[in-house]
């Protein structure tokens, strides 16, 4: 377990509490707790009860929502340091989304009642909650753009510029198989192999069992930004 200063200076770096005094940081830390868990492991179902707010400190943490037949999307990556599952806090309803832990992680969690006695207290952390869930809807925005108007090929593409940092470094397979590749883009691992394939054959990338790395960023970028009339899975 971190120490006690180590992890007021953690969650010090979260935007909600970047700007209160270490004297209060101490009495926040101390209404939550620290608990870790193993690479697989569910933090929380979506639609169960309410978990409360999370904080990753160490590790990767993906948000997943499920289809009515089992298909997989994961919404956000999550990585140190940064508070998820805010929404439930607030409104103290059900989880939005699954939380599991993609390597092995450590967090910070506080319940929904003491985390409303937080905001009660120290007001500056509900507008610092503000700013990131105005980010947040940005991102959420951007990602109900992707699905309506990019195909599956788009978006892969636009997935890798993303990971690979625009080609500056591969794509490391065995940390992003192709199932959870497809799953950040709203697709089936068939139809994001299908996209790879098309991506090898006309040079944009190379691909191995252990690595994908971009090779001509300019012809990627230009399949990123094509459209359909509807999205695709």
């Amino acid at each position: 377990m971190s120490d006690f200063p180590d992890l007021i200076a953690q969650l010090q770096q979260v935007e909600h509490f970047k700007r209160l005094p270490e004297a209060d940081a101490r009495a926040i830390v101390t209404a939550g707790r620290v608990r870790r868990f193993a690479a697989g492991e569910t933090i929380f179902a979506e639609g169960a009860p309410c978990a409360g707010m999370f904080v990753l400190l160490t590790g990767q943490v993906h948000l997943r929502k499920l289809g009515p037949q089992g298909q997989e999307s994961i919404l956000a990556v999550i990585e140190p340091v940064i508070m998820f599952n805010e929404v439930a806090v607030l409104d103290g309803g059900p989880n939005l989304t699954t939380a599991a832990a993609a390597q092995d992680c450590m967090v910070w969690q506080i319940g929904c009642d003491s985390f409303q006695a937080l905001l009660a207290r120290y007001p500056m952390i509900g507008l610092g909650l503000l700013r990131v869930l105005a980010r947040r809807n940005r991102f959420l925005v951007s990602q109900v753009e992707d699905l309506s108007f990019r195909t599956v090929q788009a978006r892969a593409a636009k997935l890798l510029l993303d990971l690979s940092d625009c080609g500056a470094h591969s794509i490391d397979r065995r940390k992003h198989p192709n199932h959870e590749l497809a799953a950040r883009i709203a697709t089936v691992p068939e139809a994001f192999s299908r996209a790879l394939n098309t991506f090898k054959r006309t040079g944009c990338i190379t691909s191995t069992r252990s690595a994908i790395a971009v090779r001509c960023i300019e012809d990627l970028a230009a399949l990123a930004e094509q459209t359909g009339t509807t999205p695709r899975a």
